[in-house]
This record gives structure tokens, sequence and C-alpha cells, in this order.
């Protein structure tokens, strides 16, 4: 399809905007937690994966965690397997454990592979079992037994470098491994968060289906300090589903993440309008405020 001389200067002008930032990203690893929306969308997906690639080529090293409930509840279904929820996680008892792993570690890992070789992105699905990557105990609580749900001991970073300096992307299912080699369900946001601190990367993105942080007054908060969040969470602004997000990205950015996004994942190309341009659409926790 042709375009017009002024469709063509249009995107000169976008791509030249984004020379500053591929400038700064330059050899940085961004570690992108995709889920949500994002995931179930033809249009979102084939986006995300363009948007990957696209960092790659620009030589920024984009490292991705994926979720996958709703496809995890799905499996369910269909195998009359029932699911329960306590406090807001699933119960992952041995069978839904066998399905969480079918599920995320084979057949959504390998599609979310394909999709971004497709784009010539040079992608390896891994789970958390690999090579150790992630090491995980039961997660304990006094009050509630969530079956093999895992909280994170340790990422093994060696292997993450290894392939980003091999000029890969690796695509990681949250699915971690205890000491006798038990498999455990780990949240994907917070497995996002800990690869991103094991690899001190320069950014954490964190796709979700909202808009972002909303203020008291409804709207949305675009940048804010470790500080101001602080007291978000405090006054009850951040809640609900918001707050683990958040408490998420600011245990990154306390390990040493240089900025961590609550990003609308709803927005085609949100990933790249969030690293390669001034016009983000999500919620960008900083340190402190900078400029570019």
């Amino acid at each position: 399809m042709s375009i017009t001389t002024a469709q063509g200067i249009e995107a000169s002008r976008i791509l030249s905007e984004a020379l500053p930032y591929i400038r700064r990203f330059s050899g940085k690893i961004v570690v992108i937690k995709y889920g949500g929306s994002t995931m179930l969308d033809d249009t979102l997906k084939r986006s995300f994966a363009r948007d990957v690639a696209l960092l790659k080529h620009v030589g920024i090293h984009p490292v991705v965690v994926h979720g996958g409930g709703p496809q995890i509840g799905q499996m369910l279904k269909k195998l009359e397997i029932e699911t329960r929820f306590v406090n807001g996680l699933r119960v992952t008892d041995a069978a839904t454990m066998e399905v969480v792993e079918m599920v995320l570690g084979g057949r959504l890992n390998k599609e979310i592979v394909a999709q971004l070789n497709h784009e010539g992105a040079r992608a390896v699905g891994l789970t958390g079992k690999d090579a150790n990557l992630i090491r995980a105990r039961k997660l304990e609580e006094p009050d509630a037994d969530y079956g093999f749900v895992g909280e994170i001991e340790h990422v093994e970073a060696s292997l993450l470098h290894m392939l980003l300096d091999g000029g890969f992307v690796p695509v990681i299912a949250p699915i971690g491994v205890g000491e006798e080699g038990a498999s455990y369900n780990i949240n994907a946001d917070t497995a996002a968060g800990r690869v991103a601190e094991a690899l001190l990367a320069e950014k954490l993105l964190l796709l979700t289906d909202t808009a972002g942080i909303l203020g008291a007054d409804g709207k949305l908060i675009r940048e804010v300090g470790i500080r101001e969040v602080d007291e978000l969470i405090a006054s009850g602004v951040v809640h609900g589903g918001m707050l683990p997000k958040t408490r998420c990205a600011l245990d990154a950015l306390a390990a040493g993440v240089g900025a961590a996004t609550i990003l609308d994942g709803r927005v085609e190309h949100a990933v790249l309008l969030e690293v390669l341009t001034s016009s983000g659409v999500g919620t960008m926790i900083r340190h402190r405020a900078e400029t570019l």
C-alpha cells in the first residue's frame, strides 16, 4: 500500500524522535511482563512481537516473562478440574500444577516464541526449571495453604546474560523449581520483577489491563517518585489488584532497577511508546525525576 508524502514525513519524524532514546537505552536490558489482554487479542499480540523485535534490532536487550492465567483457567475448565482461589491466589494442587506446566511451559510459551521469531526476534523459550533458572520454595502463610504456589529464592542471571550476549531474546514461563525438583507456580509480575533485579535491568515494564496508577481524582498519574508512591499506598489510593503490581515495581527499584512502568497493554505498540518516545501509556515509577 502506497503512502502519501505527508504520511512519509510523519513516519520519518517519529523515527527521528526515537533516536535519543535509542542512544540512551542501547545495550541496556528491558524486562517485560507480558500478560492480560495483550496475550488474547491477535492485533495486540502482533504489535507486541514487533515491538520486542524492534527493540532488539536497535541494540536494546529485551527479556520477556509471561503470564497465562486465563489460558490456564480455560484448560482447567476443559479438563473439569475445579479451580479455587484463596486471598486472590489460585490454589495450585498437584493436578492444577500439571496443567500450569502444560499451558505455561508448553503451548503458550512456544506460541509466544514463534510469534517473536516470525518478527525476527530470535526468541528462546524457557521455564524457571531450565538450568535452575528460578529457584523457589513453597509459599507459606499461617492462614492458608496454596499448594504448589511458590516464592522465589534465587534467579540464575548467568544463563540469561549468556543468551542476551548471544543475541537471543529469553521468553520465560514463571515456573520455579524447588530443592527436591518440585515445580512451583510463580506470580508472573513477581517473577518479572525478580528477573529485572537479578539482571539490574534499566527498565521493568508490567503490562496490565488498566491505564496505570490512578490518583484520588481518578486521573492517570503518568510519572511518580518512590516517596509519592508510598504515600499513595498509605492513603489507600493504590489498592486492590494494583497494590501487588506497585509493590513489585518498588521492590525492583529498591534492588537497583532503573525505572518501572505499569503499562496499559491494551494500547497497540505500548512497549515502543514507553521505551522509545516521550508518550508513555502508563505510570512510570522512578527513583527521582529525570529528563532525557
